[in-house]
């Protein structure tokens, strides 16, 4: 089992849940966040005075899967979430983390099948 954590644009949401729904990827939490990396964030110019906007806007995916549906789900993430065919800077980043157990609460199924 493995835990996919992926940080996106949040403009890309939407495609990146089109792209996991294709490989039978149903299951996600997905979370507002913020941060920066090689963008550096943005200069912006308020009331006539310019500022650094240093954390841009992004959405956290967490993905339980199990061993099967890893390569498919990164796959998926990186087909949505890609900005053009090449990629372009802040179109995030995938973790890939290992899971030592899952436990659904209802019924106290644990491992995978509670995924």
């Amino acid at each position: 089992m493995k835990l996919v954590i992926a940080i996106v644009q949040p403009s890309r949401l939407e495609a990146v849940k089109e792209a996991l729904t294709e490989v039978e990827v149903f299951r996600l939490t997905v979370m507002d966040c913020q941060g920066f990396g090689r963008q550096k964030g943005q200069t912006e110019v308020y009331r006539g005075h310019e500022f650094t906007v240093n954390l841009l806007r992004k959405v956290q995916l967490q993905i339980a899967v199990n061993e099967d549906f890893v390569e498919p789900t990164i796959d998926a993430i990186v087909k949505g979430a890609r900005s053009s065919d090449k990629g372009e800077i802040g179109d995030g980043k995938i973790f890939v983390v290992p899971m030592d157990d899952c436990i659904r609460i209802r019924t106290g199924e644990r491992g995978p099948e509670a995924i």
